[in-house]
This record gives C-alpha cells, structure tokens and sequence, in this order.
C-alpha cells in the first residue's frame, strides 16, 4: 500500500513538472539573437552587418512579434579569433541571455562555438562558416549547419573544373580551418576524377601581398591553381594573378568559395570567366528578387544580399516557426533544433528542403559563371546560371560524414 501511494505521488509530482514546464514555456515569449559575425575585416561584407539585417528581417516576417513576442538581435565582433569568439558566445550565453547565435563566417571560430553552444545547451545555425566538420565529426544535437559547405564547394566546382580538362591542381589555400577542410574536400574529387595535385601552399588570414604564393603556384606549370581562400584573399590572390599575367599565361583560377560583395570589388573585367558554386543568387527567381530588393533598400551601402545573408533569414525564420509550435521559449536549445529537423523547411529564398539528423541543412545548389561586361545588364547583374545540383547530390552523404549523432 505504501509503494503505491509512493508511486502515485512520484507520478504526480511528474505531472506537475511536466506542467509546470509546459506553462513556464509559454508565459516565456522572448528570444534573443546573436550576429557573431566578422563586423569589419575580410569578411564583413559577405556576412557583418547584413546578416544583423537579415535576421531582423527574418524576425519581421515571422508574424511573432504581433502574436506579442518579445524577440530582438544583438550583434558582435569575432575579429575572426577563436578565443574572442568563445568569450563572446560564454558572455552572450551566461549574461546577455542569447538563445541562438547566428552566422560566424571563420571555420576556427564556428568550431568553437559550436561547442561552447552544445555545453550551454542553446542553439547555432550557422550560415557563414565552410567546413562540412560542423556536420561531420563535429556535429551537434545544438547545430544547424544551414548555407554551403567545403564538400558542397569541392564536389560544385572542383568536379566541374576537372571534367572539363582542369585535371592537375595547385592550392592557394588559407592557414586555418575552413582553408585546410577545403583543400582536403578538394583534393578528394581532384583525385576521385583521376587528376593529380602537384602541390599547395599556405597562407596567412588576411594577407596583403600573394607575390610569393603567386609565384610557387606558377612555377607548379598545374593547369588549375585553387583558390581555397575567401573573403578579401580571394580578390587579393584573383587581382595579384591577373596583375602577375599568370592567368595570361595560360593558368587558370579556380575560386572555390567565391561570394556576390567579392565579384563587385573585382568588377567584371577581373572576375570575368570564374565558375564557382553557390547555394543563393539574388536574381534566381521573382521570390529572390522581391527579398532582395527589400534587403538592398535597407542596407547603407545598397548591396544586394550574399548566400550567407540569405542563409541567416532563413535559418532564424525557420528557428522561430519551431519555437512557435511550443507556445513560448521553451528555454532548451538541443529540443528546438530538434523540432527544427522534424519541421520541413519552406522559405522564399531557398525554397523547400530539410535538416538531416547530422545538421546538414539541404537544398539545391548552383554552378554559376561570372558573366563578361557587355552581358550585364545592370548593377550586381554578375551571374549566370550553369548547372542546377539537386538538394540530393549537393551534399555529403550522411554515412560518409562521420556524425556520431547518425547511428
């Protein structure tokens, strides 16, 4: 009798938490965000203050904020250091009561982050970072790897550079995480399509002067020389080679991770000819264009959005449309991510797609060739459109990733 009356009293204690909870949720209807973003370095224009923008504008258009939710974003500056980075996420986290932060370009910080988020348990939809580890062995229960990868990269362009005869390589590759992923992913398909990489080189974050780098890439005699760099280094190495004749001289670039701000600094007269491979382009379809155009108005220097940018919007649309299904803030990052995966995602910008259970967001990607002068139209009409790659093959699969969340 007394077991009973124990057992009874357990299961009502659970109920009550259980209840407790469930209201505690849904009295709870705020949410902040965070930008941690490069704010002013070499990859500031592609993620920086635009993805701030982007994430309020995601915060708009979700309708939550006339159904009486609190929900703001706040932005910081990683300055492209892991250590900043992590301080700034632990400070957010355990002050500033951030949720989920967003963005991160820089593969060393969002490795960092990643697991400083897991350790709070909040959430990290990542957009700006490249190496496909954050859906691999770094995966997280936390983590929603949302935009592009290294693989994505490797097996677009890589793979579309050698089967049309680029088949021996030589690497310009950044001295960090994110370049080392992509030269690795590179290399891979280099090899798997029966060409040969003669050698790499490595070089500084944010380096003024390539000549050196330049000049060993040229000495290699490789047909393709890949660029596993972004940001301000891939117009400094693209405008230092052009400058150097050594595309005149019959080697080509391969930009691996080539964004929208990088061909508007090169101009078209540079970048003319590049094939790279990108998840977003403004100018995709009517839906893109109406986002764009509003996002284009509300940005200072008038710029049209990046693929990174679209990524935030779409990332933080889709993470508010989960926490929405629970009434409130249920105040546990690893459960929203979680029904960010079981929720299909639908948004204008990317169209319709999942979240495997790795954090590997998948939607369709794009091989696109930077047009010549006289085929632009108008400002920032600089692409046009090679090849679709289905959601299906833009990816990894899940069993070669490694994740030990996929069981």
């Amino acid at each position: 009798m007394q077991s009973r009356t124990i057992t009874a009293l357990l299961a009502a204690v659970a109920a009550t938490a259980l209840t407790v909870g469930s209201a505690a949720a849904q009295d709870n209807k705020t949410v902040r965000i965070g930008n941690l973003s490069d704010q002013s370095g070499l990859y500031a224009d592609l993620g920086g203050p635009g993805s701030t923008l982007a994430a309020q504008m995601a915060i708009e258009d979700s309708g939550l904020l006339a159904k009486g939710w609190k929900i703001d974003v706040i932005a910081g500056d990683h300055q492209n250091k892991p250590d900043v980075g992590t301080n700034i996420a632990r400070q957010w986290y355990d002050v500033d009561k951030v949720d989920v932060i967003v963005d991160t370009p820089n593969s060393g910080v969002a490795l960092a982050v990643n697991q400083v988020t897991r350790e709070k348990n909040k959430a990290f939809l990542n957009s700006g970072a490249a190496t496909s580890d954050l859906s691999g062995k770094a995966c997280s229960p936390n983590t929603v790897h949302w935009t592009y990868d290294t693989w994505m990269l490797a097996h677009g362009t890589g793979e579309a550079v050698v089967k049309s005869g680029g088949d021996s390589w030589f690497f310009l590759t950044a001295d960090y995480a994110f370049g080392h992923a992509l030269e690795r992913d590179t290399t891979e398909v280099v090899k798997a399509n029966k060409g040969t990489v003669t050698g790499a080189v490595r070089h500084p974050l944010n380096t003024a002067d390539f000549s050196s780098f330049l000049l060993q890439a040229q000495s290699s005699k490789a047909k393709i020389i890949g660029l596993a760099n972004a940001g301000g280094d891939t117009t400094n190495s693209i405008k230092q080679a052009s400058e150097f004749g050594i595309t005149a001289g019959g080697q080509k670039l391969a930009a691996l991770l080539l964004f929208l701000p990088d061909v508007h600094a090169l101009g078209l007269q540079v970048a003319q000819g590049l094939t790279f491979t990108e998840t977003f382009y403004w100018d995709l379809n009517d839906q893109t264009r109406a986002f764009s155009k509003r996002f284009s108005e509300r940005m200072k220097n008038k710029m049209m959005p990046s693929m990174v940018h679209a990524g935030v919007y779409s990332a933080v649309l889709h993470y508010l449309k989960a926490m929405e299904t629970f009434g409130g803030n249920p105040g546990d990052g690893a459960k929203v991510v979680a029904k960010m995966k079981e929720m299909p995602t639908d948004d204008a910008l990317f169209g319709k797609g999942t979240i495997r259970a790795d954090g590997r967001k998948l939607h369709p990607a794009y091989l696109f060739e930077v047009k010549k002068p006289a085929e632009s139209k108008g400002p920032w009409d600089y692409y046009k459109l090679v090849a679709t790659i289905p959601a299906d093959k833009a990816f990894r699969p899940t069993a070669e990733g490694g994740c030990p969340l996929v069981k």
